[in-house]
C-alpha cells in the first residue's frame, strides 16, 4: 500500500574507530526520531507510530509512506576535552570540531577588506595570489574582488589534506576541522591514504547529521581553545544543507563564473610533495589551454588562486609552483627579476651543488628558483627556512648533552623537510623545462623514473651532512664497539685465520671475511702468498661504509648509544676513499688526544679503556705493501643489506677489470663488518664478471625443490619475473646469477645465509613481528632483499650485452640510458610481494623511500608516507 522510504543517506564508507554503547527504550528513540524528522512543505496529516518505524501520511490522503530513520547510536563515540566540559559525540570516533582559523592567524589582517586571511599578490607582475581558509561568504567576496582587479579567469586551488566542513552561522557557512583532544591546534593529516579528503568530509557531515538527531538537533563545537571562555559552542543542525563540505562551498559560486575553475590539490604540511601531487599539478596546466605555450598569447594571463588554512607554509609552496609556471610562459626576459630582493642565505649543501652540476642549464633551473621563492616571501621563505633550521641545528650540536637528543632530532627532521621541499623545486623546474615545450609527455613521476639518478643524490640528502662530527665520540654522544660484538664467527675461522668468516669460493682466486685487525691481515697475508696458494698479485676490496679503526690491537667502529648495533653511514660522494679516509683520520686523532677512558663494548660486556695506540684501516694496509708489493687496497663502501648503488657495481667492475690487466691470475679479498651480506653479494658480483671474462661453467638444468612455495626460495617473484620477461634472454640471465649464488653459498653453509633463499624467509617473519615497528623493519628489509637480487640479474645482463665493448659504458650508464627506457626504474618504484599485498600500501615500494639511509626508528609505518 505505502513506500517504505529512508530519512537518513547512506554512510559515507569511514567507519568510526571507537564504539561506546548507549542505551535508550524503542518509544524514546522514535520520539527523538519524530523531531529530527524533516518533511517539507508540512505534507504530513498525521504520523503513526509503531514498533517498526513512523508511518506519514500525507494531507491530501494520497500518499503514505513509512520513514525507517533508527540511528545505531552505539556505533559512536562520546567523549570530553576536560572534566569541566560536557560530554558529546565524537567525529569519526575521536576528534572535536574547532574553528578552523584564529583571529591572531591573519598577520595581514585582510579578512575584512578582502574577505580572506593574509590575502596577497606575490611581487612582481604575475596574476599570482595567496589566502588563508575563507568561510562561504568570504570566498565570494575574494572571486569578486579579482574580477574588479581585471582577472577575467581564475583558478583556484585548494591545497588542504585535511578534512574541512562548514556549519551554517549568521548567513554564512564558517569552516572547523576536527582535532584530537592531545593537540587541538594541530590538524588531521595521513587520516585515510584509500579515502581523498572530500570522502572524508561527506563522513563526516553524515555523522554530524545523525549526532543531531540523537542530541535534539544539536551539536557542540570549539571557537576558543585557549581559555575556553563559553566553550562549547552549540550549532544547530536540522539537515545537511546545515553543513557544506569544501568542494560545496567552493564550486558552486563558479556556476556564475563560467572562466573560473577549482581543484583540490593536497600539500602535505612539512616537506616535498608526492611525485602523484606534482602531477595532478601538472594536469591542471594540461586541461587550461590558457597555461600553454601554445596560448594565445593577446589574452591575458589566467589568476592563480592558492590557498591552505592560514595562508602561510602549503600556500607559499604553492604560489612558487606557479611562479615557474608563469616564468616558463612568459620567459626569462619578462619575470620581474630586477624587482627581486632575493635572500641573502646561499644553500651550499652538497646535494644541491651535485645536483645543478648534472641537471642540464643547472644553475639557470636554480636561478629560475631562487627568484620564484624572492617573490612569494612575503610571509614565508623557504630558503631562509632552511638556513634558520640548520642554525639552530649547530647550536644544539654545540650543547648537545644540555638540550638533549629529542631537541636534536627535532630540528634536524625540520632542516631536512624545510631542504627536501626547496631541491624537489629544483627538481620539478627542471622537468618543466625539459617537458613544457613538449606539452607534458611524461609526468613527472614517469620523468623521475627515467631519470632516477636524482633519487640516488636525493637519498644521500640524509642526516650525515647536518649531524655531529666524529669528534663528538669523546663527549658521550657516540660509543665504540669492537668487531667481536657485531661479527659473530660463524664460520669458525677466527681460531686459525685470526678473523671471522674466512671463505673462498670453490675453484676461483676469491675470498671473504669479516673485517680483520693487523695480526689477521698479517696471517691473510701469509696464507695467500704461501707457496700452495702463491698469488704474487693481490687486491683487498672494503666494502664498509662506516668509520673504523683499530685501537690497542682491536678493530672499533663508532654507533650511537642508544642503538649500537645499527651502523652510522657515512654519506659520502666521490671521491669516497679519500673522505672516508680523512674521517677515520680525524677520529683516530681525538680518541688519542682524549686521554682518557672511554666506554666500549666488546663481546663480553661493557668496558672502560685508555688507547695508547690507534691505526686507521688505511694505515694497516700501507704496512702490509710494504712486506708484500703485490697486495693493492681499495675502499669501495657498500650499504649493508640493501642493493649496490649502480655507481657500486662500475667501480668493482674497474678494479677487477685493472687487475686483471696487470696479471690474470690476480686474487680478490673481500670483506665488511661481519663477512655476510656485503661481502657475499660482492663475492657474486666478482664470479660473475670472471666468468664472463674466464667463460661459464656448465649449467645444471634447474633442479627439482620439494619445499612449500619452492618457486618463491628460487626467486620466482612476480616483479622478478617482470623484470626477466623485459631482459633480453632474461631466464638465462637470471639462472647464471642463481648458480652464482649458489655458488657463493655453498661456502658459508653454517651460516644458513643465502642472498636469494633470504628474501622469503624474512619476508614470512613479518608474520610473528613482536611490533608494527619491527614488522616494518623486516617488510624493509625483504624489500631490499628483493631489490639486490634484481640488481644482479640486471647486472649480469649488462655484462652479456656490453660485452662486446668491453664494457666501456659503465653500467650506470647502462642503467640510466637502456635500462630505464625499457621501464626497469618505473617497475622497482612498485617493488613489493604482489602475490601476498599491495605492493603500494608501504611506502618502501617507492625508489624515494626505500633508497633513503633508514634506522628502526625512522620506518613509516604501513599506509603512512614520511
Amino acid at each position: 500500500m505505502g513506500t517504505s522510504a529512508s530519512a537518513t543517506s547512506q554512510a559515507a564508507p569511514f567507519a568510526p574507530t571507537h564504539q561506546a554503547d548507549h542505551q535508550g527504550n524503542s518509544m524514546a528513540e522514535h520520539r527523538r526520531s519524530l523531531q529530527s524528522v524533516n518533511i517539507r512543505n508540512s505534507k504530513a496529516k498525521s504520523i503513526i507510530t509503531n514498533k517498526v518505524a513512523p508511518v506519514v501520511i500525507t494531507n491530501n490522503c494520497r500518499e503514505e509512506f513509512q520513514i525507517h530513520d533508527k540511528i545505531q547510536s552505539a556505533n559512536y563515540s562520546m567523549g570530553r576535552i576536560s572534566d569541566l566540559l560536557p560530554e558529546h559525540y565524537l567525529v569519526l570516533g575521536e576528534f572535536f570540531m574547532v574553528q578552523d582559523v584564529y583571529n591572531r592567524a591573519d598577520v595581514l589582517n585582510t579578512t575584512k577588506s578582502h574577505g580572506a586571511p593574509n590575502f596577497r599578490k606575490v611581487k612582481g607582475n604575475y596574476p599570482l595570489f595567496g589566502m588563508g581558509q575563507p568561510s562561504l561568504s568570504g570566498f565570494k567576496q575574494v572571486l569578486q574582488r579579482l574580477q574588479i582587479d581585471g582577472c577575467e579567469e581564475v583558478i583556484f586551488i585548494c591545497l588542504r589534506e585535511e578534512p574541512v566542513v562548514f556549519f551554517r552561522s549568521d548567513g554564512d557557512f564558517i569552516p572547523y576541522t576536527p582535532r584530537g583532544r592531545e593537540n587541538l591546534h594541530e590538524n588531521l593529516h595521513d587520516l585515510d591514504r584509500e579515502l581523498s579528503a572530500e570522502q572524508i568530509e561527506l563522513s563526516i557531515r553524515k555523522e554530524l547529521c545523525d549526532f543531531a538527531k540523537l542530541s535534539e538537533n544539536m551539536f557542540y563545537v570549539y571557537n576558543d581553545i585557549e581559555h575556553f571562555k563559553d566553550e562549547p559552542q552549540q550549532v544547530q543542525i536540522l539537515s545537511e544543507e546545515d553543513i557544506h563540505v569544501t568542494e560545496e562551498v567552493y564550486k558552486r559560486p563558479l556556476f556564475c563564473q563560467p572562466l573560473q575553475r577549482y581543484y583540490r590539490l593536497p600539500l602535505p604540511m612539512e616537506g616535498a610533495p608526492l611525485e602523484e601531487t606534482f602531477d595532478a599539478f601538472v594536469n591542471i596546466l594540461r586541461e587550461t589551454p590558457n597555461l600553454s605555450l601554445m596560448r594565445d598569447s593577446s589574452r591575458p594571463l589566467p589568476a592563480l588562486l592558492f590557498s591552505c588554512q592560514v595562508g602561510v607554509g602549503r600556500t607559499n609552496l604553492g604560489l612558487i609552483l606557479g611562479a615557474l609556471v608563469f616564468h616558463h610562459l612568459q620567459g626569462a626576459s619578462k619575470s620581474p627579476r630586477q624587482e627581486i630582493q632575493k635572500s641573502e642565505h646561499k644553500l651550499d649543501f652538497q646535494v644541491i651543488q651535485l645536483l645543478i652540476s648534472r641537471l642540464t642549464k643547472g644553475q639557470q633551473v636554480l636561478d629560475e628558483v631562487d627568484d620564484a621563492v624572492a617573490m612569494c616571501s612575503e610571509m614565508h621563505n623557504i630558503k631562509n627556512a632552511v638556513y634558520e633550521n640548520k642554525l639552530k641545528l649547530e647550536g644544539i650540536g654545540e650543547d648537545y648533552q644540555i638540550q638533549g637528543s629529542s631537541t636534536k632530532g627535532y630540528f634536524l627532521q625540520r632542516t631536512l623537510q624545510s631542504l627536501e621541499r626547496y631541491v624537489y623545486l629544483i627538481v620539478f623546474n627542471a622537468y618543466l623545462h625539459d617537458q613544457y615545450p613538449q606539452a607534458f609527455p611524461q609526468s613527472f613521476s614517469q620523468w623521475l623514473c627515467m631519470n632516477a639518478w636524482i633519487y640516488r643524490l636525493l637519498a644521500s640528502m640524509d642526516s650525515s651532512e647536518l649531524s655531529a662530527p666524529a669528534s663528538l665520540i669523546t663527549d658521550g654522544i657516540r660509543v665504540l664497539v669492537s668487531s667481536d660484538f657485531l661479527a659473530t664467527d660463524l664460520l669458525s675461522t677466527a681460531k686459525e685465520m685470526k678473523v671471522a668468516n674466512f671463505r673462498r669460493v670453490s675453484k676461483m682466486a676469491l675470498y671473504g671475511m669479516a673485517q680483520p685487525n693487523s695480526e689477521a691481515l698479517a696471517v691473510v697475508m701469509s696464507y695467500l702468498t704461501d707457496q700452495r696458494r702463491g698469488h704474487s698479485t693481490i687486491l683487498w676490496l672494503n666494502l664498509q661504509e662506516e668509520l673504523v679503526l683499530e685501537a690497542n690491537g682491536q678493530m672499533f667502529t663508532p654507533r650511537e648509544t642508544g642503538c649500537v648495533e645499527q651502523p652510522i653511514p657515512v654519506c659520502v660522494h666521490y671521491p669516497q676513499q679519500l673522505q672516508l679516509q680523512e674521517m677515520e683520520l680525524a677520529l683516530k686523532q681525538d680518541i688519542l688526544r682524549c686521554e682518557k677512558w672511554l666506554e666500549v663494548i666488546t663481546e663480553q660486556d661493557k668496558q672502560m679503556r685508555m688507547f695508547k695506540s690507534c691505526h686507521t684501516i688505511e694505515e694497516l694496509f700501507v704496512h702490509q705493501k710494504s712486506i708484500y708489493p703485490g697486495l693493492s687496497y681499495q675502499r669501495i663502501p657498500l650499504t649493508d643489506c640493501c642493493a649496490p648503488k649502480e655507481e657500486v657495481f662500475d667501480r668493482l667492475l674497474e678494479a677487477m677489470k685493472s687487475s686483471l690487466a696487470e696479471d690474470p691470475n690476480c686474487a680478490f679479498i673481500f670483506n665488511c663488518h661481519n663477512g655476510k651480506a656485503r661481502t657475499t653479494a660482492a663475492m657474486v658480483i666478482a664470479t660473475l664478471t670472471l666468468w664472463h671474462i674466464n667463460g661459464f661453467p656448465e649449467c645444471e638444468e634447474d633442479e627439482i625443490v620439494s619445499v612449500p612455495d619452492a618457486k618463491y626460495t628460487k626467486g620466482e617473484f612476480e616483479v622478478v619475473m617482470q623484470v626477466v620477461r623485459v631482459l633480453p634472454d632474461g631466464h638465462r640471465v637470471k639462472r647464471e646469477v642463481d648458480v652464482a649464488l649458489d655458488v657463493v653459498s655453498e661456502t658459508m653453509t653454517p651460516m644458513h645465509y643465502h642472498l636469494r633463499e633470504i628474501i622469503i624467509s624474512t619476508y614470512r617473519q613479518i608474520k610473528m613481528a613482536k611490533s608494527e615497528a619491527d614488522a616494518q623493519w623486516l617488510r624493509l628489509r625483504s624489500l631490499q632483499y628483493l631489490e639486490r637480487y634484481i640488481y644482479l640479474i640486471l647486472f649480469n645482463c649488462y655484462l652479456h650485452l656490453e660485452k662486446k665493448d668491453s664494457w666501456r659504458r659503465s653500467f650506470s650508464q647502462w642503467m640510466y640510458q637502456v635500462a630505464a627506457r625499457a621501464g626497469v626504474y618505473a617497475i622497482l618504484n612498485h617493488l613489493g610481494f604482489s602475490e601476498f599485498e599491495n605492493p603500494d600500501d608501504s611506502p618502501m615500494a617507492r625508489l624515494r623511500f626505500r633508497w633513503l639511509p633508514h634506522s628502526v626508528q625512522s620506518i613509516p609505518m604501513r599506509g603512512q608516507l614520511i
